[in-house]
Protein backbone atom coordinates (compact mmCIF):
# COMPACT_ATOMS: atom_id res chain seq x y z
CA UNK A 1 0.00 0.00 0.00
CA UNK A 2 1.12 3.48 -0.81
CA UNK A 3 0.72 5.04 2.91
CA UNK A 4 2.66 7.90 1.58
CA UNK A 5 0.24 9.02 -1.02
CA UNK A 6 -2.82 8.30 1.29
CA UNK A 7 -1.62 10.30 3.85
CA UNK A 8 -0.99 13.63 1.68
CA UNK A 9 -4.34 12.94 0.31
CA UNK A 10 -6.06 12.87 3.48
CA UNK A 11 -3.77 15.72 3.95
CA UNK A 12 -5.03 17.74 1.06
CA UNK A 13 -8.79 17.34 1.91
CA UNK A 14 -8.27 18.79 5.37
CA UNK A 15 -6.91 21.81 3.28
CA UNK A 16 -9.66 22.33 0.69
CA UNK A 17 -11.88 22.08 3.41
CA UNK A 18 -10.47 24.81 4.99
CA UNK A 19 -9.76 23.06 8.92
CA UNK A 20 -5.85 22.06 8.06
CA UNK A 21 -4.33 23.95 10.96
CA UNK A 22 -0.74 26.37 10.60
CA UNK A 23 0.80 26.72 13.63
CA UNK A 24 2.19 30.49 13.96
CA UNK A 25 5.93 30.22 15.44
CA UNK A 26 6.17 32.12 18.45
CA UNK A 27 8.34 32.87 20.92
CA UNK A 28 7.05 34.34 24.30
CA UNK A 29 9.60 36.87 25.93
CA UNK A 30 10.26 36.51 29.67
CA UNK A 31 7.98 39.23 32.00
CA UNK A 32 6.44 40.77 28.49
CA UNK A 33 2.99 38.77 28.40
CA UNK A 34 0.96 39.16 25.80
CA UNK A 35 3.86 39.80 23.88
CA UNK A 36 5.73 37.86 22.07
CA UNK A 37 8.29 37.54 19.33
CA UNK A 38 7.22 35.71 15.91
CA UNK A 39 9.40 34.37 13.90
CA UNK A 40 6.86 33.81 10.62
CA UNK A 41 8.10 35.27 7.47
CA UNK A 42 5.29 38.48 6.27
CA UNK A 43 4.43 39.24 10.13
CA UNK A 44 5.50 41.76 12.12
CA UNK A 45 8.48 41.05 14.57
CA UNK A 46 6.42 41.43 17.55
CA UNK A 47 2.71 40.30 18.23
CA UNK A 48 0.52 40.58 20.76
CA UNK A 49 -1.28 36.98 21.77
CA UNK A 50 -4.99 36.52 22.08
CA UNK A 51 -5.56 33.48 22.35
CA UNK A 52 -3.47 32.13 25.69
CA UNK A 53 -4.94 29.51 28.25
CA UNK A 54 -2.26 31.23 30.52
CA UNK A 55 -5.20 33.46 31.66
CA UNK A 56 -4.03 35.34 34.45
CA UNK A 57 -0.19 35.87 32.58
CA UNK A 58 1.07 33.45 35.82
CA UNK A 59 3.26 31.85 33.19
CA UNK A 60 5.47 34.86 33.10
CA UNK A 61 4.88 35.78 37.10
CA UNK A 62 8.06 36.76 38.95
CA UNK A 63 7.29 34.39 42.45
CA UNK A 64 6.78 31.29 40.33
CA UNK A 65 9.59 31.65 37.96
CA UNK A 66 11.70 32.34 40.90
CA UNK A 67 10.42 28.99 42.61
CA UNK A 68 10.96 26.61 39.41
CA UNK A 69 14.51 27.96 38.88
CA UNK A 70 15.32 27.18 42.75
CA UNK A 71 13.55 24.23 42.22
CA UNK A 72 15.92 23.04 39.08
CA UNK A 73 19.14 24.13 41.44
CA UNK A 74 18.44 21.90 44.14
CA UNK A 75 16.55 18.74 42.26
CA UNK A 76 17.61 19.23 38.55
CA UNK A 77 15.54 18.31 36.43
CA UNK A 78 13.48 15.50 35.15
CA UNK A 79 11.28 13.51 38.04
CA UNK A 80 13.75 10.35 37.16
CA UNK A 81 11.02 8.11 36.03
CA UNK A 82 7.05 7.16 36.79
CA UNK A 83 5.48 7.83 40.20
CA UNK A 84 5.85 4.41 40.61
CA UNK A 85 9.59 3.67 40.00
CA UNK A 86 11.93 6.50 41.50
CA UNK A 87 9.84 9.32 39.80
CA UNK A 88 7.96 10.64 43.14
CA UNK A 89 9.25 14.12 44.75
CA UNK A 90 9.02 15.89 47.52
CA UNK A 91 7.64 18.65 45.72
CA UNK A 92 4.88 16.21 43.97
CA UNK A 93 3.30 15.42 47.30
CA UNK A 94 4.00 19.28 48.29
CA UNK A 95 1.62 20.08 45.20
CA UNK A 96 -0.88 17.77 46.11
CA UNK A 97 -1.44 19.30 49.47
CA UNK A 98 -2.30 22.43 48.04
CA UNK A 99 -4.67 20.94 45.23
CA UNK A 100 -6.33 19.27 48.07
CA UNK A 101 -6.32 22.25 50.24
CA UNK A 102 -7.87 24.32 47.03
CA UNK A 103 -10.75 22.31 46.70
CA UNK A 104 -11.56 21.06 50.19
CA UNK A 105 -10.92 17.29 49.63
CA UNK A 106 -8.82 14.75 51.35
CA UNK A 107 -6.24 13.79 48.84
CA UNK A 108 -5.02 14.58 44.97
CA UNK A 109 -3.45 12.79 42.16
CA UNK A 110 -1.23 14.50 39.82
CA UNK A 111 -1.03 14.02 35.77
CA UNK A 112 1.04 15.30 33.13
CA UNK A 113 -1.79 17.39 31.56
CA UNK A 114 -5.58 17.92 32.02
CA UNK A 115 -6.21 15.56 29.11
CA UNK A 116 -4.25 12.77 30.34
CA UNK A 117 -6.08 13.63 34.35
CA UNK A 118 -9.38 12.78 32.55
CA UNK A 119 -8.70 9.85 30.13
CA UNK A 120 -7.22 8.29 33.00
CA UNK A 121 -9.76 8.97 36.08
CA UNK A 122 -12.95 8.56 33.67
CA UNK A 123 -11.76 5.39 31.55
CA UNK A 124 -10.01 3.67 35.29
CA UNK A 125 -13.85 4.71 37.18
CA UNK A 126 -15.80 3.73 34.48
CA UNK A 127 -13.72 0.16 33.90
CA UNK A 128 -13.49 -0.67 37.63
CA UNK A 129 -17.53 0.16 38.87
CA UNK A 130 -19.11 -2.82 37.56
CA UNK A 131 -22.12 -1.94 35.19
CA UNK A 132 -21.36 1.99 35.74
CA UNK A 133 -23.14 3.91 33.11
CA UNK A 134 -21.69 7.28 32.68
CA UNK A 135 -23.91 10.04 31.83
CA UNK A 136 -21.90 13.18 29.70
CA UNK A 137 -22.99 16.34 28.82
CA UNK A 138 -23.17 16.34 25.15
CA UNK A 139 -20.43 18.89 24.68
CA UNK A 140 -17.99 17.57 26.90
CA UNK A 141 -13.88 17.68 26.08
CA UNK A 142 -12.52 15.15 24.29
CA UNK A 143 -10.64 14.46 26.99
CA UNK A 144 -13.26 13.13 28.82
CA UNK A 145 -14.84 11.63 26.00
CA UNK A 146 -11.95 9.39 25.23
CA UNK A 147 -11.95 8.45 28.73
CA UNK A 148 -15.33 7.42 28.60
CA UNK A 149 -14.96 5.77 25.61
CA UNK A 150 -11.30 3.78 26.98
CA UNK A 151 -13.44 2.74 30.22
CA UNK A 152 -15.78 0.66 28.10
CA UNK A 153 -18.66 1.86 30.27
CA UNK A 154 -22.46 2.09 28.85
CA UNK A 155 -22.68 5.65 28.02
CA UNK A 156 -25.62 8.38 28.41
CA UNK A 157 -25.21 11.65 26.48
CA UNK A 158 -27.21 14.41 28.22
CA UNK A 159 -28.55 17.81 26.52
CA UNK A 160 -25.85 20.30 27.29
CA UNK A 161 -26.18 22.00 30.64
CA UNK A 162 -29.63 20.91 30.59
CA UNK A 163 -30.54 19.21 34.35
CA UNK A 164 -34.22 18.36 32.85
CA UNK A 165 -32.69 16.10 30.23
CA UNK A 166 -30.18 14.63 32.87
CA UNK A 167 -33.01 14.01 35.18
CA UNK A 168 -34.43 12.30 32.42
CA UNK A 169 -31.87 10.09 31.77
CA UNK A 170 -31.42 9.00 35.35
CA UNK A 171 -34.55 8.56 36.04
CA UNK A 172 -34.55 5.78 33.12
CA UNK A 173 -31.79 3.82 34.39
CA UNK A 174 -32.11 1.03 37.28
CA UNK A 175 -31.64 1.96 40.73
CA UNK A 176 -29.21 -0.70 41.68
CA UNK A 177 -26.65 0.92 38.44
CA UNK A 178 -24.01 2.80 39.37
CA UNK A 179 -24.36 6.13 37.82
CA UNK A 180 -21.62 8.96 37.17
CA UNK A 181 -22.43 12.19 35.92
CA UNK A 182 -19.65 13.91 33.93
CA UNK A 183 -19.80 17.53 33.11
CA UNK A 184 -17.66 21.05 32.92
CA UNK A 185 -17.91 23.98 34.90
CA UNK A 186 -16.62 26.58 31.77
CA UNK A 187 -16.94 25.15 28.56
CA UNK A 188 -13.42 26.86 26.66
CA UNK A 189 -15.37 26.81 23.37
CA UNK A 190 -19.05 28.85 23.95
CA UNK A 191 -17.80 30.41 27.19
CA UNK A 192 -21.04 29.28 29.39
CA UNK A 193 -21.10 28.17 32.55
CA UNK A 194 -23.02 25.23 33.71
CA UNK A 195 -25.86 25.20 36.14
CA UNK A 196 -24.00 23.54 38.52
CA UNK A 197 -26.55 23.60 41.34
CA UNK A 198 -29.05 22.06 39.96
CA UNK A 199 -26.68 19.44 38.26
CA UNK A 200 -25.45 18.35 41.56
CA UNK A 201 -28.89 18.31 43.03
CA UNK A 202 -30.16 16.23 40.27
CA UNK A 203 -27.07 14.11 40.84
CA UNK A 204 -27.80 13.32 44.29
CA UNK A 205 -31.81 12.62 43.85
CA UNK A 206 -30.67 9.62 41.87
CA UNK A 207 -27.29 8.70 43.98
CA UNK A 208 -25.30 9.13 41.33
CA UNK A 209 -21.64 9.75 41.26
CA UNK A 210 -20.11 13.71 40.00
CA UNK A 211 -17.26 14.31 37.72
CA UNK A 212 -16.79 17.81 37.30
CA UNK A 213 -13.89 19.50 35.00
CA UNK A 214 -12.88 22.84 36.17
CA UNK A 215 -9.74 23.43 33.81
CA UNK A 216 -10.89 26.36 32.76
CA UNK A 217 -12.13 27.66 35.90
CA UNK A 218 -9.25 27.13 38.52
CA UNK A 219 -7.54 29.95 39.70
CA UNK A 220 -10.34 32.04 38.12
CA UNK A 221 -13.23 31.69 39.96
CA UNK A 222 -13.77 31.53 43.77
CA UNK A 223 -12.16 33.37 46.28
CA UNK A 224 -9.10 30.93 46.29
CA UNK A 225 -9.26 30.25 42.24
CA UNK A 226 -10.64 26.89 43.33
CA UNK A 227 -13.64 27.21 40.32
CA UNK A 228 -17.01 27.53 40.05
CA UNK A 229 -17.79 24.99 42.49
CA UNK A 230 -16.27 27.11 45.38
CA UNK A 231 -17.42 29.86 44.21
CA UNK A 232 -21.26 28.21 44.12
CA UNK A 233 -20.19 26.99 47.71
CA UNK A 234 -20.48 23.14 45.85
CA UNK A 235 -17.32 21.74 45.81
CA UNK A 236 -18.10 19.69 49.17
CA UNK A 237 -20.96 17.75 47.35
CA UNK A 238 -19.13 16.93 44.19
CA UNK A 239 -17.77 13.46 43.82
CA UNK A 240 -15.00 14.26 41.97
CA UNK A 241 -13.01 17.73 40.90
CA UNK A 242 -10.59 17.54 37.70
CA UNK A 243 -8.23 20.45 36.68
CA UNK A 244 -5.36 21.75 34.98
CA UNK A 245 -2.32 23.29 35.80
CA UNK A 246 -1.51 24.24 32.34
CA UNK A 247 -4.12 27.26 32.32
CA UNK A 248 -4.80 29.92 34.84
CA UNK A 249 -1.73 28.74 36.96
CA UNK A 250 1.12 28.72 33.67
CA UNK A 251 2.60 26.10 34.18
CA UNK A 252 1.82 22.23 32.93
CA UNK A 253 0.02 19.01 34.21
CA UNK A 254 -3.26 18.01 35.27
CA UNK A 255 -4.80 16.63 38.70
CA UNK A 256 -7.68 15.13 39.97
CA UNK A 257 -8.48 15.84 43.66
CA UNK A 258 -11.64 13.32 45.83
CA UNK A 259 -11.51 11.12 48.95
CA UNK A 260 -8.27 9.44 49.94
CA UNK A 261 -9.88 6.31 48.81
CA UNK A 262 -11.19 7.64 45.16
CA UNK A 263 -7.45 9.25 44.23
CA UNK A 264 -5.31 5.57 45.98
CA UNK A 265 -8.06 4.00 43.76
CA UNK A 266 -7.25 6.12 40.76
CA UNK A 267 -3.53 5.95 41.26
CA UNK A 268 -3.42 2.38 41.70
CA UNK A 269 -5.72 1.11 38.59
CA UNK A 270 -4.89 4.32 36.43
CA UNK A 271 -2.57 3.02 33.54
CA UNK A 272 -2.08 6.80 32.10
CA UNK A 273 -0.71 6.99 36.06
CA UNK A 274 1.28 3.79 36.51
CA UNK A 275 3.42 3.87 33.25
CA UNK A 276 3.56 7.71 32.48
CA UNK A 277 7.09 9.55 33.61
CA UNK A 278 5.93 12.09 36.52
CA UNK A 279 6.56 15.90 35.80
CA UNK A 280 9.52 17.48 36.94
CA UNK A 281 10.01 19.03 40.53
CA UNK A 282 10.46 22.34 39.41
CA UNK A 283 7.41 22.40 37.19
CA UNK A 284 5.54 20.86 40.79
CA UNK A 285 7.41 24.09 42.20
CA UNK A 286 5.78 26.70 40.30
CA UNK A 287 2.43 25.69 40.19
CA UNK A 288 2.58 25.14 43.77
CA UNK A 289 3.55 28.79 44.30
CA UNK A 290 1.32 29.70 41.56
CA UNK A 291 -1.54 27.96 43.52
CA UNK A 292 -0.33 29.44 46.34
CA UNK A 293 -0.23 33.26 45.15
CA UNK A 294 -3.85 33.07 43.78
CA UNK A 295 -5.60 31.50 46.63
CA UNK A 296 -4.96 34.91 48.25
CA UNK A 297 -4.08 37.38 45.51
CA UNK A 298 -7.23 38.74 44.33
CA UNK A 299 -5.17 41.37 41.74
CA UNK A 300 -4.71 39.48 38.90
CA UNK A 301 -8.55 38.11 39.17
CA UNK A 302 -9.58 41.56 39.37
CA UNK A 303 -7.83 42.80 36.19
CA UNK A 304 -8.38 40.36 34.18
CA UNK A 305 -12.27 40.90 34.62
CA UNK A 306 -11.68 44.55 34.03
CA UNK A 307 -10.12 43.70 30.58
CA UNK A 308 -12.53 41.38 29.63
CA UNK A 309 -15.29 43.41 30.16
CA UNK A 310 -13.59 46.48 28.36
CA UNK A 311 -13.31 44.05 25.51
CA UNK A 312 -16.61 43.20 25.64
CA UNK A 313 -18.00 46.74 25.59
CA UNK A 314 -15.63 48.03 22.43
CA UNK A 315 -17.23 44.89 20.40
CA UNK A 316 -20.77 46.30 21.31
CA UNK A 317 -19.83 49.87 20.14
CA UNK A 318 -17.72 48.57 17.38
CA UNK A 319 -21.33 46.60 16.25
CA UNK A 320 -18.93 42.88 16.23
CA UNK A 321 -21.28 40.05 17.11
CA UNK A 322 -19.70 37.90 20.49
CA UNK A 323 -21.09 35.13 22.28
CA UNK A 324 -22.37 36.28 25.43
CA UNK A 325 -21.60 34.24 28.20
CA UNK A 326 -20.59 35.30 32.03
CA UNK A 327 -17.04 33.77 31.74
CA UNK A 328 -13.92 35.05 30.50
CA UNK A 329 -14.04 33.53 26.82
CA UNK A 330 -15.05 35.78 24.60
CA UNK A 331 -15.97 34.37 20.68
CA UNK A 332 -16.26 36.25 17.99
CA UNK A 333 -18.36 33.57 15.44
CA UNK A 334 -16.94 33.94 11.94
CA UNK A 335 -19.04 30.76 10.74
CA UNK A 336 -16.62 29.78 7.63
CA UNK A 337 -13.53 28.23 8.40
CA UNK A 338 -11.80 29.66 5.11
CA UNK A 339 -12.68 32.85 6.25
CA UNK A 340 -11.97 32.37 9.69
CA UNK A 341 -8.46 31.59 8.88
CA UNK A 342 -8.35 34.68 6.49
CA UNK A 343 -9.14 37.15 9.04
CA UNK A 344 -6.70 35.61 11.84
CA UNK A 345 -3.89 35.61 9.32
CA UNK A 346 -4.62 39.11 8.15
CA UNK A 347 -4.30 39.99 11.96
CA UNK A 348 -1.23 38.38 12.14
CA UNK A 349 0.06 40.12 9.12
CA UNK A 350 -1.18 43.39 9.00
CA UNK A 351 -1.91 44.29 13.14
CA UNK A 352 0.56 42.17 14.85
CA UNK A 353 -2.64 40.46 16.55
CA UNK A 354 -2.45 37.14 17.10
CA UNK A 355 -5.46 34.67 17.52
CA UNK A 356 -5.84 31.49 16.62
CA UNK A 357 -8.85 30.28 14.40
CA UNK A 358 -11.12 27.48 16.04
CA UNK A 359 -12.50 25.27 13.40
CA UNK A 360 -13.41 21.46 13.06
CA UNK A 361 -12.67 19.31 14.93
CA UNK A 362 -12.59 21.58 17.82
CA UNK A 363 -15.82 23.19 17.17
CA UNK A 364 -18.78 21.61 14.43
CA UNK A 365 -18.46 22.70 11.26
CA UNK A 366 -20.38 26.00 10.88
CA UNK A 367 -19.41 27.08 13.77
CA UNK A 368 -15.81 28.52 13.45
CA UNK A 369 -14.62 31.36 15.32
CA UNK A 370 -11.69 33.79 16.77
CA UNK A 371 -11.38 32.90 20.60
CA UNK A 372 -10.13 35.86 22.57
CA UNK A 373 -8.98 35.57 26.15
CA UNK A 374 -7.94 38.74 27.28
CA UNK A 375 -5.78 38.83 30.75
CA UNK A 376 -4.67 41.23 33.33
CA UNK A 377 -1.84 41.86 31.28
CA UNK A 378 -3.75 43.28 28.21
CA UNK A 379 -3.57 47.18 28.23
CA UNK A 380 -6.06 49.44 27.25
CA UNK A 381 -4.11 50.27 24.13
CA UNK A 382 -3.97 46.78 23.18
CA UNK A 383 -7.60 46.38 23.60
CA UNK A 384 -8.14 49.70 21.49
CA UNK A 385 -5.95 48.35 18.72
CA UNK A 386 -7.49 44.71 18.61
CA UNK A 387 -11.02 46.70 18.40
CA UNK A 388 -9.11 48.77 15.16
CA UNK A 389 -8.33 46.20 13.30
CA UNK A 390 -11.86 44.19 14.02
CA UNK A 391 -14.02 46.78 12.67
CA UNK A 392 -11.64 47.50 9.51
CA UNK A 393 -11.87 43.86 8.71
CA UNK A 394 -15.58 44.11 9.71
CA UNK A 395 -16.53 46.80 6.85
CA UNK A 396 -15.11 44.53 4.39
CA UNK A 397 -18.17 43.33 1.98
CA UNK A 398 -16.18 39.68 1.94
CA UNK A 399 -16.05 39.06 5.58
CA UNK A 400 -19.56 40.57 6.92
CA UNK A 401 -20.97 38.55 4.49
CA UNK A 402 -19.69 35.38 6.17
CA UNK A 403 -20.08 36.24 9.41
CA UNK A 404 -24.75 37.22 8.87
Amino acid sequence: MDFETMFKGQLSQLKEEGNYRIFAELERKCGQFPKAKCHDAETPDEVTVWCSNDYLGMGQNPKVREAMKNAIDMAGCGAGGTRNISGTNHEHLLLEKELSDLHGKESALLFTSGYVSNWAALGTIGSRIPNAVILSDELNHASMIEGIRHSRAKKMIWKHNDPEDLDRKLSSLPSECPKIVAFESVYSMDGDICPMKEIVEVAEKYGAMTYLDEVHAVGLYGKRGGGVSEQEGLADRITLIEGTLGKAYGVMGGYVTGSAALCDFIRSFASGFIFTTAIPPAVAAGARTSIAHLKVSEIERQKQRRQVAKLRAGLDAAGIPHQDNPSHIIPVMIKNPVKCRQIADILMQDYGVYVQPINYPTVPKGTERLRFTPSPLHTDADIEHLISALKVLWKQCAISQAVA
